[in-house]
């Protein structure tokens, strides 16, 4: 559950992020690289956190390294790509966009290859993962969960007919 409430936290800091920097710019300057330098260091949180997970020996990464020797480059790489955008996200907190003059279009344009590349690196990582449960159980997950919906959808239809057949 760890996995889940980690990317839950870093969507959630995106959200608030692309909404501080769709705001508008023009006679509230201060208040804007206020927000966009507090939603860009809530993301760095989150997305260290979740690039730290991803890291952990028991985690989903860790579990499919350790176990699909083929997909252990492919595991390696994301790792690098989190690493990558914490870098990429301190570097710009660092420069401190809130001080001095501000080309707010160039900043909002890095701070949206920013999220481009988070929404990336996500992207794989789940289909790294989906790719690793179906070679580990030669199973579809949407299909079984599919068929767990029409198994559990027929056994209560039969114990429906059953009450109906007795009650008559």
């Amino acid at each position: 559950m760890e996995r889940r409430d980690d990317q839950d936290r870093t969507l959630g800091a995106m959200h608030t992020l692309e909404s501080a920097l769709e705001s508008a710019t023009f006679g509230r300057e201060d208040r804007w690289r206020d927000d966009v330098l507090a939603s860009l260091t809530r993301l760095l949180e989150a997305v260290a956190d979740e690039g730290d997970g991803a890291t952990e020996p028991d985690s989903l990464l860790s579990d499919v390294a350790r176990n699909q020797p083929r997909l252990r480059a492919r595991v390696h790489g994301i790792r690098a790509q989190y690493r990558q955008l914490r870098e990429t996200l301190e570097a710009l907190i660092s420069e401190r966009p809130g001080e001095g003059p501000v080309d707010f279009a160039d900043l909002r344009q890095r701070i949206g290859w920013i999220l481009s590349a988070l929404r990336h690196v996500r992207g794989r990582e789940s289909d790294l993962i989906y790719e690793a449960y179906f070679d580990a159980f030669e199973a579809d997950l949407i299909e079984e969960a599919d068929l767990r919906h029409d198994v559990l959808g027929v056994e209560e239809s039969e114990r429906e007919q059953s009450r109906d057949v007795k009650g008559t």
